[in-house]
């Protein structure tokens, strides 16, 4: 999810757990520090909310380093607790000048700074981009894989469980009502990724081939709107399609539902029935040089082959005594898109004893990493 989307389901969560007539009447609140305000707490789940994408910080290094380390340490339910406690310390200092006693405040703020990163973390699972939950004790990445990275209704909900509970602070149904409803679509994600499953091994069957990998891929627009994969040991058969449309939709009809730009980002997303499927070659078409495969199992190249979920070759060239390998992941790729991010490549030296050297291809430009 991005940022802004964890910052309000850290806020609205905190709502949840604190109204106004529990400051007001709550004995954990009667301490000798001036209890804490509504606002107070709201901004603490803000902030802890938010917290875990501080790794961000991670591109300064480079792009290995980002992709080695975004959502790593900083999104392992391990290390929660002690997130927290570093929030919840630093949220009481600053507002220790209306509060007597800042150690009173962190007792307060720590549970609500632990409910804030603990949303976070579970609004990356249910992405796709892959989780690292255990770190720093396993780099092994976690996913449901349901939802898209921005889902603007999911968001929705959670703006209007916020709004609800600013016009009811002695209230907590507002905020109840509004995660209720988050999570509702997310189950609704999570039955059309179900069904775009079945439809991939449906198709490896007509096929009549052994799926040894299927990777469903959720889109914007509509939790229905799914990229499915089917790889075969040598192509991936790729098709972009809607599970519950039974006609195409026209992104030029006049309507009032859905909005115009919902209706062209979900328009190439096809019934079924009319699914379109491709092949796309992992290592590339018959002819390929046997060195991309050599390219792709380099040692330097380890940190691409840990993060793609569904590789495959761009291009393969010879030039300037050197052999390089462009490689990119589909799930990063739909229609409309253009140039997809995260497309990597090595280059091999064409005599024996040089070393490789990496590089990634961003606006049609190579840089070397």
């Amino acid at each position: 999810m991005d940022t802004l989307t964890h910052a309000l389901s850290g806020a609205l969560l905190a709502r949840l757990l604190v109204v106004q007539r529990d400051l007001n009447a709550s004995t954990h609140y009667a301490t000798a520090a001036a209890p804490a305000t509504l606002w107070q707490c709201v901004l603490v789940g803000t902030v802890a909310g938010a917290f875990p994408d501080i790794d961000a910080v991670a591109q300064a290094f480079g792009d290995i380093a980002y992709l080695t380390q975004h959502r790593g340490i900083t999104h392992s339910v391990l290390m929660l607790p002690l997130w927290a406690a570093g929030i919840a310390w630093l949220m009481a200092r600053c507002f220790a000048a209306t509060r007597a006693a800042p150690a009173a405040a962190w007792r307060q703020f720590f549970w609500l700074a632990a409910g804030g990163i603990g949303i976070h973390i579970a609004g990356d699972w249910i992405t796709q981009f892959g989780t690292m939950l255990l770190q720093p004790f396993s780099d092994r990445r976690f996913g449901l894989g349901a939802m898209f990275i921005i889902d603007l209704a999911f968001s929705g909900f959670l703006v209007a469980g916020l709004v609800l509970a600013a016009v009811f602070p002695r209230r907590r149904w507002p905020a109840a009502l509004g995660l209720a409803a988050a999570v509702g679509w997310v189950g609704l994600a999570w039955v059309g990724q179900q069904e775009a499953e079945t439809l991939a091994a449906r198709h490896a069957t007509a096929q009549g081939f052994a799926a040894q990998q299927v990777v469903v891929m959720p889109r914007p627009a509509s939790p229905f709107n799914w990229t499915l994969s089917v790889f075969d040991g040598q192509d991936y058969h790729v098709a972009h399609l809607n599970t519950r449309r039974s006609t195409a939709l026209d992104p030029e009809a006049p309507a009032l539902f859905p909005p115009a730009f919902v209706r062209r980002f979900s328009a190439p997303y096809l019934p079924a029935s009319q699914a379109v499927w491709t092949r796309v070659p992992r290592f590339g078409p018959p002819g390929t040089p046997a060195w991309v495969q050599e390219a792709w199992s380099h040692p330097d190249f380890a940190f691409f082959r840990w993060f793609a979920q569904t590789p495959a070759l761009i291009e393969a060239s010879e030039q300037a005594g050197q052999r390089c390998a462009l490689f990119r992941d589909l799930r990063f790729e739909w229609p409309g898109r253009g140039d997809s991010p995260f497309r990597y490549g090595l280059c091999l030296p064409a005599q024996a004893g040089g070393a490789a050297s990496l590089f990634k291809m961003e606006g049609g430009v190579r840089k070397m990493l």
